[in-house]
């Protein structure tokens, strides 16, 4: 990776973090109708900012190992085991 890039990348995933957190709050802001969709949407968002935070600030992205396979398993699974409870009505 060029140096110059490497440098931003932080910065840059910072700026989606932060994108990603006005989605968030924008998706919450709906009336009743469009709770549902919009709840899963914001947990969808909150796991893509986990597997953000894991891959660039916890430097888990430059392991090709069993730690990035279980970070990226872990993270697919409890966003879809979330999801999937909320959507189901458990919780």
């Amino acid at each position: 990776m060029p140096e110059s890039l490497s440098l931003h990348r932080p910065v840059l995933v910072w700026g989606l973090l932060v994108v990603a957190t006005l989605l968030s709050a924008l998706l919450g802001g709906h009336g009743e109708g469009a709770a549902r969709g919009a709840s899963v949407a914001v947990l969808v968002v909150a796991f893509v900012k986990v597997r953000f935070v894991l891959l660039d600030f916890m430097e888990l992205g430059g392991h090709r190992g069993p730690v990035r396979i279980f970070a990226e398993v872990w993270t697919a699974g409890v966003c879809a085991a979330l999801v999937t409870w909320y959507l189901v009505g458990v919780a």
